[in-house]
């Protein structure tokens, strides 16, 4: 892992503070620490925008944002990291949140018995709703600290390479020939 990369990743700050999703948090967007790339905020910005690309909610970006903020995460690549789930995602997460939660809550599975219409839906939203944020939330905080530790394992371990190598070519630099 390294900075260059990230910078690629992620947008300019003026181009985040010119994003409409984003004008309510007005001042607050001029705060350095949350565009600034280093282990920290990135693996933050990882773990805080892989758990609420987990949670099935309409405008992911706004507690994305706000948890940025609380825990001083690089604010756009939380936001970068959210589109996980996009309309490709999406159904095999929330499939893989609702499994979880029918294995975590033992109870039976309601998918296998699913119709497309409003009264199928309408009455059995406890039924399916539960399960699906329950194993939600479980494979938000699993996956979500695995990427965390990811980040910080890769991130050191470039940070060791690099300075092995560094710590090679003064070896040589200094050897007389």
């Amino acid at each position: 892992m390294d900075r260059r990369f990230f910078k690629r990743l992620i947008p300019h700050p003026d181009q985040l503070r010119r994003f409409r999703a984003l004008q309510f948090l007005g001042h607050v967007l001029h705060e350095p620490n949350l565009w600034h790339i280093n282990r920290h905020s990135v693996s933050r910005a990882i773990l805080l925008g892989v758990f609420w690309c987990m949670i099935p909610m309409p405008f992911q970006s706004v507690p994305a944002a706000m948890t940025a903020i609380w825990f001083n995460a690089n604010l756009p690549l939380t936001l970068v990291t959210i589109w996980i789930s996009n309309p490709l995602t999406m159904g095999p997460m929330l499939y893989a949140g609702y499994a979880t939660g029918v294995l975590m809550l033992g109870r039976p599975e309601e998918a296998d018995r699913f119709q497309l219409s409003w009264e199928w839906i309408s009455g059995r939203v406890i039924e399916v709703g539960v399960p699906l944020y329950m194993g939600s939330l479980i494979l938000g905080l699993l996956l979500s600290l695995s990427a965390y530790l990811a980040i910080q394992h890769l991130w050191r371990r470039r940070v060791r390479q690099r300075w092995q190598q560094r710590k090679r070519e003064r070896r040589i630099t200094r050897k007389p020939h």
